[in-house]
């Protein structure tokens, strides 16, 4: 099997020489350039072939989708983003897969299986149907920044969600709070609603790790979580009624 030849294109130095790292460590692709400015990527692949670009969207000056336009003859596209936003008008523009950022070996495989399929005929260059709905699939971590650097959550040790001091956190099961840069009503839309449930404008619970529900003076209630603590939290007089719905109380 022929070795794919790939250039990597993304603003952030970083951000190349890890992509770079991951590919060569697949064993299956040549990186035959990389570039962190859109213009000079431009002009490189005007001139020069290339199996597979592996590009970054968000970037200053030009825009991955921009720099595609620029192109007379394109190469396959696999797209790398901090963001699942684009997801649909990537497929508009034929790229073969959208890989979130930070790419993930499992993610590099698939779309390097998916180019050989393509390049041998088996499957339409056009279907980025898969990769959208797994990029729209409800989301497993959400990141937390800490200083400079990001930190990932996993979701299935976080008990809930609450929002202090104008900034929101996750409360995790290790007893830690973790900052996220998403307020509660963004969560609430961004999480499955079969396992997230909105208490209160500043709190939103994880159905699993609730241990029992408890009357409260004005008809309200108090949920119990099952974290070490017991940690009680509140549940707001107007969503009294759509709690006892969902846990069919």
């Amino acid at each position: 099997m022929s070795t794919i030849r790939a250039f990597v294109l993304d603003d952030e130095p970083l951000a190349v020489e890890r992509l770079v790292r991951l590919l060569r460590q697949t064993d299956r692709v040549s990186i035959v350039g990389t570039a962190t400015d859109a213009m000079d990527a431009v002009e490189w692949l005007r001139t020069n072939e290339t199996d597979v670009l592996f590009l970054d969207i968000e970037m200053p000056e030009l825009n991955g989708f921009a720099l595609l336009e620029r192109l007379e003859t394109q190469p396959y596209v696999v797209f790398t983003t901090a963001y699942d936003r684009y997801a649909l008008k990537a497929f508009e523009v034929h790229s073969i897969d959208y890989l979130l950022k930070p790419v993930e070996p499992a993610g590099l495989h698939r779309a390097l299986d998916k180019l050989v399929r393509i390049r041998a005929g088996t499957e339409p260059a056009q279907d980025l149907r898969r990769a959208i709905a797994a990029v729209n699939a409800y989301p497993t971590r959400l990141p937390s920044r800490v200083g400079d650097r990001i930190e990932f959550v996993d979701l299935s040790g976080v008990t809930h969600f609450y929002a202090e001091d104008k900034l929101t956190f996750a409360a995790t099961m290790a007893g830690k709070a973790h900052v996220i840069d998403l307020s509660i009503t963004e969560l609430e839309s961004k999480l499955d609603p079969d396992e997230w449930l909105r208490l209160h404008r500043s709190t939103l619970v994880h159905l699993p790790f609730v241990k029992e529900v408890h009357g409260f003076f004005g008809g309200r209630l108090v949920v119990r979580l099952k974290d070490p603590k017991g940690t009680p939290l509140q549940v707001a007089r107007e969503r009294v009624a759509a709690v006892k719905s969902k846990l069919g109380l």
